[in-house]
């Protein structure tokens, strides 16, 4: 991973995943089924303008398939899509442990990762084939909490976007 990194979101296809949003409250649970995760996370040097190009890039990446068909965006699938926030791949590792320097203030990383939930929604609201299908959702966790997180997936891929 590059020093000069701002953004890193890993992307898991899922078939059904859950996310308990609140810590204290096991019952508190959201649950996409077939589409995607991202988990996301903000580094010292992003700027609004990474916000922006992070959720037109995840959205865009051709890497959702159904059975045996070409690679298509989760937006032409149409999926579900779930926003993790996830600090600890911002993480450096030193020794035998990992550092969290590069990271993002706090303050700062819960307006982006607010921003790119919202921008996420509006540009999914916006595909015409995403759009027109009721089902599908855009879903989010809660940002600087642990959250317990589960998923079914149809294969064990995870692709790392940085920039």
């Amino acid at each position: 991973m590059s020093e000069a990194s701002k953004v890193r979101c890993l992307i898991q296809q899922c078939v059904n995943a859950r996310l308990q949003v609140v810590l204290a409250d096991p019952e508190k649970n959201i649950q996409p089924d077939r589409g995607a995760v991202f988990f996301v996370c903000f580094l010292k040097e992003a700027t609004e303008t990474d916000v922006d190009k992070l959720a037109k890039t995840v959205l865009s990446v051709r890497l959702s398939q159904i059975d045996q068909s070409k690679p298509t965006s989760v937006l032409d699938l149409p999926g579900d899509i779930l926003i993790i926030p996830q600090a600890c791949i911002g993480g450096k590792m030193k020794g035998k442990m990992f550092q969290y320097h590069c990271n993002i203030d706090k303050q700062l990383g819960f307006d982006y990762y607010s921003k790119f939930v919202d921008l996420c929604k509006k540009y999914a609201s916006e595909h015409p084939v995403w759009s027109s299908n009721a089902n599908v959702k855009v879903l989010s966790g809660t940002y600087g909490i642990r959250q317990v997180y589960s998923t079914e997936t149809n294969g064990p891929n995870l692709h790392l976007v940085e920039f």
